[in-house]
C-alpha cells in the first residue's frame, strides 16, 4: 500500500505545560485539527516549558537554558505550533532577544522564531484552512475572551471568530470586555492577588451578562483562571479552549469541571 500521510508541512506540536498538566484534550483536539488541514504532526519528547515564566521574573539564564531546549527540539519541523498565544508569542517575540550576544543561538532562535505560530493564527494565516475542514457542532451560545498575548503579540482576533463561524448550530455572542486581561497574567496573580481577582470578577460578570452557554479563549492560563472564578461564583458557564470546540471534542465536562458538576450545573439553568 503507498503512503497516505498529509503531503502538507510538517508541525511539530508544542503542547504547553498547562496542556500537558490539566487539559491534555486540547492536545488531542490541536492535532486533529492540524491533520484536517494538511499537516504531518509531530510532538517531539523533549520538549518542556517555553520559559515564560522565568522571564518575565527576570531570570534570563534560566530563560535561555530552556529555550536552548526548545530550539534544539523542534530543529526538524517545517512549524512549531502551540495551542496558546502566549507561548508562540514567548518564542516569537522574545527568544531572538534572549540571545542578543550570541550570534549562533540568535540566528537559531530567529529563524524558529519565524516558523512558530499560535494554533488558529497558523490554520487561518499559514494553511488558509477551508472552513468546510471543520467538521463540528456546538449546540449553544458562546462568548470569546482574546488573551493579551495573542492579541497584542500575535495580532490574533479575527481568526478564531472566522474558524468558529463553520461550526454547525454555534452562537457567538461578542464579549464587550474580551481585549481586557482577565487577570491571570501568569505570575501577576500570585504578586497581585487583590487585583487579579477583581479583574477576573469584572471578566466572569461581564461572561454571565452575555448569556452565552459557554465561554471560549485560546490560551489555557487564561481559561482555568476564568473558569475558577466563574465556578465560585456558581454561574452556570462551562469554559473551554477554542480548539476543543472546532475539533469537536466539547461534548464533556468543561475546564475545571467534573462530569456529575457539569450534570448539576445544567440541571439548575434548565438545559437538561
Amino acid at each position: 500500500m503507498g503512503d497516505k500521510s498529509p503531503a502538507g508541512p510538517t508541525v511539530g506540536l508544542f503542547v504547553t505545560c498547562l496542556v500537558d498538566l490539566f487539559r491534555p484534550k486540547v492536545g488531542f483536539a490541536s492535532v486533529k485539527l492540524l491533520e484536517a488541514a494538511g499537516c504531518r504532526v509531530r510532538v517531539p519528547r523533549a520538549q518542556t516549558c517555553c520559559g515564560q515564566p522565568a522571564y518575565n521574573s527576570g531570570d534570563n539564564d534560566h530563560s535561555r537554558a530552556i529555550a536552548r531546549g526548545v530550539i534544539e527540539a523542534f530543529e526538524g519541523v517545517d512549524y512549531l505550533v502551540a495551542p496558546s498565544g502566549s507561548c508562540a508569542g514567548m518564542i516569537r517575540a522574545h527568544y531572538p532577544d534572549l540571545f542578543a550576544d550570541d550570534p549562533e543561538m540568535h540566528l537559531k532562535a530567529g529563524a524558529l522564531a519565524q516558523r512558530s505560530y499560535e494554533l488558529v493564527s497558523f490554520l487561518t494565516d499559514v494553511m488558509d484552512m477551508p472552513l468546510e475542514a471543520i467538521d463540528a457542532r456546538f449546540d449553544g451560545a458562546v462568548t470569546y475572551h482574546d488573551s493579551c498575548s495573542g492579541l497584542r503579540e500575535l495580532e490574533i482576533k479575527q481568526q478564531p471568530r472566522k474558524l468558529l463561524s463553520a461550526v454547525e448550530n454555534i452562537r457567538l455572542t461578542e464579549l464587550p470586555s474580551a481585549e481586557i486581561c482577565c487577570g491571570f497574567g501568569g505570575t501577576f496573580c500570585v504578586k497581585y492577588p487583590d487585583i487579579s481577582n477583581k479583574m477576573v470578577g469584572d471578566k466572569a460578570k461581564d461572561v454571565v451578562d452575555t448569556g452565552a452557554d459557554a465561554l471560549l479563549a485560546g490560551d489555557l492560563g487564561c481559561l482555568m483562571n476564568m473558569a475558577g472564578k466563574l465556578k465560585r461564583e456558581e454561574a452556570p458557564v462551562r469554559v473551554y479552549h477554542v480548539a476543543e470546540v472546532l475539533a469537536d471534542m466539547a461534548d464533556g465536562p468543561g475546564i475545571g469541571e467534573t462530569e456529575a458538576a457539569q450534570v448539576q450545573a445544567m440541571h439548575e439553568a434548565g438545559r437538561e
